[in-house]
């Protein structure tokens, strides 16, 4: 595999790290409690992808393609956790009552449950087995199109993705004293919630056609 075909799908993955998604999303969210726990859900995230990368190599994934009832299943499935990860988000803003308190800092979030909430949600993402189906045989020829010159891709893939993750973490953590203002935090919180439910509703509908 040439390098100037390893540059052209690298660039390829920035281009499509830096389209906001789920995966975003998150990690804005959990970014807003700690850096570790923004980074935490961004490894999680890459490492689904890698996930990904192996049930494609497998042969896996393809079932996905092939079968209506299982790409449904597993989108449903989606669906339905990003749908939980807003409806959760608000409600636990709602009970925190953050309106009350001054530049409070606001409750860490575990790292695991982080990290647990970016693996879960790019996991039951079919759209990324989907791209590896679709998109990452474009780049290999016939004779490179084995089990690790896929896992070579999907490495990419994983580290562009986490390595923006992280660094959306930072630019988060740089303007901490910002969010954490109770109209922005509580502005922010409502909005991150409503994008993962309307995410998770997106998701469910377009199942369901």
């Amino acid at each position: 595999m040439s390098w100037q075909v390893l540059t052209t799908f690298t660039l390829l993955c920035v281009l499509l790290a830096v389209t906001p998604g789920p995966d975003s999303f998150l990690v804005l969210r959990f970014a807003m409690s700690s850096v570790r726990a923004g980074v935490a859900a961004g490894i999680g995230s890459s490492l689904a992808t890698l996930g990904w990368a192996v049930a494609v190599s497998l042969g896996l994934a393809a079932v996905l393609e092939q079968s209506a009832v299982a790409f449904r299943v597993v989108k449903i499935a989606g669906g339905l956790y990003l749908l939980w990860l807003g409806v959760s988000t608000f409600v636990r803003h709602r009970r925190s009552g953050a309106d009350d308190v001054d530049l409070a800092p606001r409750r860490e979030v575990r790292t695991a449950s982080a990290f647990r909430a970016g693996l879960v949600s790019t996991t039951l993402n079919p759209k990324v087995g989907l791209f590896f189906i679709a998109v990452v045989p474009q780049f290999l020829r016939d004779d490179h199109a084995g089990f690790a010159a896929t896992m070579l891709l999907g490495a990419i893939t994983a580290v562009v993705g986490g390595l923006y993750l992280a660094g959306l973490s930072l630019v988060a953590r740089t303007a901490v004293d910002w969010l954490r203002r109770p109209r922005v935090a509580d502005g922010l919180e409502r909005v991150s919630a409503a994008i993962l439910a309307a995410l998770g509703l997106g998701t469910l509908v377009s199942a369901t056609q």
